[in-house]
């Protein structure tokens, strides 16, 4: 098969090692890809966005699939382009429509699917910039913390969590008032509180049948004992300790089951990726988002673990035959600590040159922000580098992660060190 995959990023690195490692793919092609997966493929450069540009590549190299990893072109309607056009409705895409795509790109959208499908979440309001006067009035009566939710895509940036009344009134007017987050908060969620342990869950979905993927747990923080600004992800862990066979069930039963069921009874077209961001309140799952891809850090924890071959999943998604498909779990504990540029998530440097990129045995090295520059491969992103290590042991592959992130060197390197050392009591 020839196979397409959208993106740049690690999750991108971490899909492309293991697409090109199946035996049915003849041909990888990453647009734009960045400097690690030309090991597993071709770059092309072309925007994720420029469905016209992905058309005429698809039509040239006769893509037989695509794998779209980030949110942004799935919430511009990349299916529906392909489901729409007759020269490209043969080649199946994985991701959902617009429509379903509006379980991330609408924070609405999504508390409104969940309530009407009965699934565990925070109660909530939703307003607009000419409700605001409602808005203020709301948080009179609201218990603290307050959470504040851009409505749209803001890069991971547009959830607050204010301690006081006062504070949640001058964020709810610079949300819709002043456009803080842009178009994203032409809408602000307000939110209760959940007071717990966050978590993620993966399901595959063809429509119909589901796959779990296993558990993960990602570090927003950029600081040591998650201290600091808020990241697109410092590191992940897999499996997550606290989650047993009683948890999960409850996430079956109670949310992945609803959520695919929920999709299927209102006729929205959903094929990929559906991620969970979950919230342990005394042993409740509760849903704190959707978000229609995989996560990044979280991917390369997740993706590093399973066995089988990942393309023949992919291809049984399309074919909606997912039922066929028995997952085959790797035992062992992953680590994954993200590499980051000096002054991250703030102001930074690109094109920073980056050394000691051997690998390590049972450990994995995925580019993010980076690039080539006169045969050199160089810094072009705030989050770098992923390193993903695994063991029996989770404090030896953390070790090993933090090793090798040690080891590969560029300036103004920084790095958490303590990814998943908050779990070791539920061990």
């Amino acid at each position: 098969m020839n196979i397409l995959l959208l993106g740049s990023g690690g999750r991108e690195s971490a899909f492309a090692m293991k697409l090109a490692e199946s035996k049915d793919c003849e041909k990888l092609l990453i647009a734009p890809g960045n400097a690690g997966t030309v090991a597993f493929g071709t770059n092309v450069n072309i925007a994720v966005n420029d469905f016209e540009a992905i058309k005429t590549l698809c039509i040239a190299e006769d893509i037989n699939l695509v794998l779209v990893g980030p949110e942004d072109p799935l919430v511009n309607g990349i299916v529906d382009f392909f489901s729409d056009d007759e020269d490209l409705l043969h080649i199946p895409v994985i991701g959902p429509s617009k429509e379903g795509a509006q379980l991330e790109g609408s924070k609405d959208f999504s508390k409104r699917f969940m309530q009407r499908h009965q699934i565990p979440t925070a109660a909530y309001e939703t307003f607009t910039k000419e409700e605001l006067p409602k808005g203020i009035a709301y948080l009179d009566n609201h218990t603290l913390p307050i959470v504040l939710k851009a409505d749209g895509l803001a890069a991971g940036k547009g959830v607050l969590i204010c301690n006081s009344v006062a504070e949640a009134k001058l964020e709810l007017t610079a949300m819709l008032a002043d456009a803080k987050f842009g178009t994203a908060s032409q809408k602000v969620v307000v939110e209760e509180f959940l007071d717990g342990i966050e978590l993620s869950v993966f399901v595959l979905t063809d429509g119909h049948s589901y796959v779990i993927l296993p558990s993960a747990k990602d570090y927003k923080r950029i600081g040591e004992g998650d201290t600091g600004l808020n990241t697109g992800g410092m590191g992940s862990i897999s499996p997550v300790p606290f989650v047993d066979e009683t948890f999960m069930q409850k996430v079956e039963d109670n949310i992945v089951i609803p959520s695919v069921e929920g999709l299927a009874k209102e006729d929205i077209d959903f094929k990929g990726f559906l991620f969970i961001g979950l919230m342990n309140v005394n042993g409740e799952p509760m849903v704190i988002e959707y978000n229609v891809r995989m996560g990044d850090p979280e991917t390369e924890s997740v993706i590093a673990r399973i066995q089988n071959d990942f393309l023949s999943i992919i291809h049984a998604v399309a074919e909606e035959r997912l039922d066929t498909i028995k997952l085959q779990i790797d035992p062992r504990h992953a680590a994954t600590v993200m590499l980051v540029a000096g002054g991250y998530p703030g102001e930074y440097k690109k094109g920073e040159e980056i050394s000691n990129l051997e690998p390590m045995e049972d450990a994995f090295i995925f580019h993010a922000g980076t690039q080539f520059a006169n045969d050199k491969i160089v810094t072009n992103g705030g989050r770098v580098i992923a390193v993903t290590a695994l063991d029996l042991n989770p404090e030896i592959a953390l070790a090993n992660a933090n090793a090798l992130a040690n080891q590969i060197q560029f300036e103004g390197k920084y790095f958490r060190t303590d990814i998943g050392k908050d779990l070791t009591k539920f061990r």
